[in-house]
């Protein structure tokens, strides 16, 4: 079983610094469970145009990440209330 890191793009630190640094210490560790069970959990991609692209559930909240199985890396690409994807069309 490969390691995975994890690589967050500077989006998510800006989402993650406008919530509540409960919920946001909470999306963190999900982020790193995230990275060390990449083999033992389904990727089911976002959307048909975004083949790579996966979301994780927290309550509420989405994590979108892809995986870099050649660099072995869980990049997180946005984090937010489900409702601000649909908002922003991502969902």
């Amino acid at each position: 079983m490969a390691w995975f890191r994890v690589a967050y793009l500077p989006a998510v630190i800006e989402d993650l610094r406008h919530i509540d640094q409960g919920i946001a210490q909470r999306l963190f560790e999900k982020t790193k469970w995230l990275a060390s069970n990449v083999d033992n959990l389904r990727h089911e991609p976002l959307a048909s145009d975004l083949p790579t692209l996966s979301q994780y559930a927290v309550a509420d909240w989405r994590i979108l990440y892809s995986i870099d199985r050649e660099d072995n890396v869980v990049d997180i690409h946005r984090i937010s209330r489900r409702q601000e994807l649909y908002r922003r069309g991502l969902l």
